[in-house]
């Protein structure tokens, strides 16, 4: 357990998420909610301490004294979070839950004895508009109400509440097995107050759902069956539950650089992240995921499908302008904080490849018929065929001149590959023979200029000699065998020219024309789990093995993982929760416990079902 500070901003690693399907919050393990945006995750923050400072809104629910430890804990196999105070005359525990929606956003917070008596003591600040305003409150007989224009809160609470210094406070004391409890339920202050349930019944019915949904978790993953189940709930909490949309995480302009400007918001759905999601989640047998997000996609992309976005709003809203705010000093000093990514208006070629290839996995396992998408796939595939040879801003979303990046032409080649597939194992309509001709020239052109002879490995563009961590995909995507000598050397190259501290950086940053922005940043945790599959298929299971188990103790004491993490400082950097690093997790320990020998196992696994993620590849 570790030591509480109530001084200063909280490391990212000291948060929980609870949420409930429409919106998450994060709490620390200091008991406070630092960050909440209602209605959705991209509403609005009302808690915004996270980005700001305490007067930009947070909910803190503490003892009152000295405390000796505090840790976090979820009740097992849900988003139920339980924060744990131990104190010199007892032991307290904080438990924030979320039900997931049927009607109007809610918070509980349960306050339980477990040993002693604990004096407790809450401070409440309600800040609207990314902590920037005050609202009016007003008590009604046992419950308080906060209203600013159309938003509102009402609390109620077994505790008496006061305010003090445009805050609400209370203090009470707390026994070995007594309960109590404070609710908050956000509604439209022109419509009607809703009612506030019972906490603890709620709590029953919070972890029934998430019984339930664990069910089709069937799946046993070894020694990483309990942190692969926590992906697994953490990408669900991550699902905005109305249209199937998946937010890449639920923050905004956490840092990649401690001080520095690499700041975004990640709030919205990346038609990447969410296929890689997805297809994380069909192994499950979470149907139902991928065919809400088959549907909000055709949603979103209505019209003309070769106007495809890279992302877009979680309830498919195209129109994502960013803008800063300039009254929050962002994480640590970290500013800007951003709202909005004017990535959306960015060309990104391998995206439409995780499109076409998404569907293709979704009808080889049957989520959903052909028939009814092929329109829109036949119109992104002939899209690209006009336009996979122009330059785009790559994977990494760089903020300079375009590029004729490796990756992207890869991805290219898989649009033709899977459509190709779809029309001979299928039997879609489409032209075969100039689709297939298509895919080699893209080959042929990936294989003479996105390897370098000079340097003996692929490279991050046509133009440059530069390594880049997205080129470890190439054989996760069946371009290449992981095998291939130039696949090998790729793999070394990568593992030596962009590591820190035994993980990889997503390319060399520093140069001016590198991505276009000042500074560095920290290791991209996904690309590590990438470099982690190709130990894999090259066979080298016990290093695989090992570079696994390291990379599994960067999460924190709740198995939640941020976007990015510094070697030097030991600090989780980049939004948090990240959706790419769990699904990353969740493929790699399938991959291992899969394929490695048994005896590296010695608890044991599932039967072993070998790699069949990955469409045959097509050997250069």
């Amino acid at each position: 357990m570790a030591k509480v500070s109530y001084v200063g901003d909280q490391p990212i690693e000291s948060y929980g998420i609870i949420g409930d399907l429409h919106t998450a919050a994060l709490v620390s393990r200091e008991g406070s909610i630092d960050w909440l945006c209602l209605p959705r995750f991209d509403s609005g923050a009302c808690f915004a301490a996270l980005v700001g400072h305490q007067d930009n809104g947070h909910w803190q629910i503490r003892p009152a004294g000295q405390v000796l430890d505090s840790h976090h804990s979820y009740l097992e196999r849900s988003l139920v979070l339980a924060t744990y105070f131990e104190t010199a005359t007892g032991v307290v525990r904080v438990i924030d839950f979320m039900p997931p929606r049927n009607s109007h956003p809610t918070i509980h917070r349960i306050i339980e004895g477990v040993e002693g008596q604990v004096e407790m003591e809450m401070v409440m600040k309600v800040r609207f508009d990314y902590g920037k305003s005050v609202p009016w409150a007003r008590q009604h007989g046992d419950q308080l109400s906060m209203i600013l224009g159309p938003n509102a809160l009402l609390f109620g609470s077994t505790m008496k509440l006061t305010g003090k210094d445009f805050s609400t406070r209370a203090s009470f004391t707390v026994s070995e097995g007594q309960r109590h409890s404070i609710s908050m339920v956000f509604y439209d202050s022109t419509g009607p107050v809703p009612r506030l349930h019972d906490a603890s019944e709620a709590l029953d019915a919070c972890l029934s759902f998430w019984h339930g949904y664990m069910k089709a978790c069937t799946e046993h993953c070894a020694e990483y069956q309990e942190l692969v189940e926590r992906s697994i709930i953490t990408l669900k909490a991550l699902t905005y539950g109305p249209t199937g949309g998946i937010v890449a995480a639920p923050t905004t302009s956490l840092p990649e650089e401690l001080g520095g400007v690499r700041n975004w918001d990640y709030r919205y759905c990346w038609l990447r992240d969410a296929a890689f999601t997805l297809d994380a989640l069909l192994v499950d047998g979470v149907e139902h995921e991928a065919a809400s997000w088959i549907k909000w996609l055709v949603r979103a992309a209505a019209g003309d499908p070769t106007q495809l976005q890279i992302m877009y709003g979680i309830g498919g809203e195209r129109l994502i302008p960013e803008f800063t705010l300039k009254w929050l000093p962002g994480y640590l000093g970290s500013a800007p904080v951003r709202v909005g990514n004017a990535a959306s208006e960015q060309f990104q070629l391998d995206v439409y490849g995780e499109l076409v290839d998404s569907f293709y996995r979704f009808q080889v396992s049957g989520v959903e018929p052909l028939e009814e998408f092929w329109p829109l796939l036949t119109a992104v595939v002939e899209h690209v065929e006009g336009h996979w040879n122009e330059p785009d801003e790559g994977i990494w979303e760089v903020r300079g001149p375009r590029r004729h990046f490796t990756y992207s032409k890869v991805m290219a080649w898989v649009v033709f590959d899977r459509a190709v597939k779809l029309i001979e194992e299928y039997g879609a309509p489409g032209p075969l023979e100039r689709w297939t001709k298509v895919r080699e020239e893209i080959r042929d052109s990936v294989l003479s200029k996105g390897f370098h002879q000079l340097v003996g490995t692929f490279v991050q563009d046509y133009d440059s000699d530069r390594l880049d961590a997205s080129l470890l995909r190439l054989p996760l995507v069946g371009f290449v065998d992981a095998t291939d000598p130039r696949m090998v050397a790729t793999v070394a190259a990568i593992d030596q020219r962009l590591s820190s501290g035994g993980l990889i950086k997503r390319y060399e940053t520093g140069d001016a024309d590198t991505d276009g922005l000042p500074g560095r940043e920290g290791v991209f945790l996904a690309c590590s789990f990438w470099l982690v599959d190709n130990l894999i298929l090259q066979g080298r299971f016990a290093e695989a093995k090992a570079r696994f188990d390291e990379l599994l103790t960067l999460g924190n004491e709740l198995g939640l993982f941020s976007e990015e993490y510094d070697p030097q400082t030991h600090r989780m950097l980049g939004n948090f929760p990240q959706a790419l690093t769990h699904v990353g997790l969740i493929n790699t320990a399938r991959y291992l416990v899969a394929n490695a020998p048994e005896e590296l196992f010695p608890t044991g696994r599932k039967p072993a079902r070998r790699l069949a993620r990955s469409p045959r590849t097509a050997r250069a």
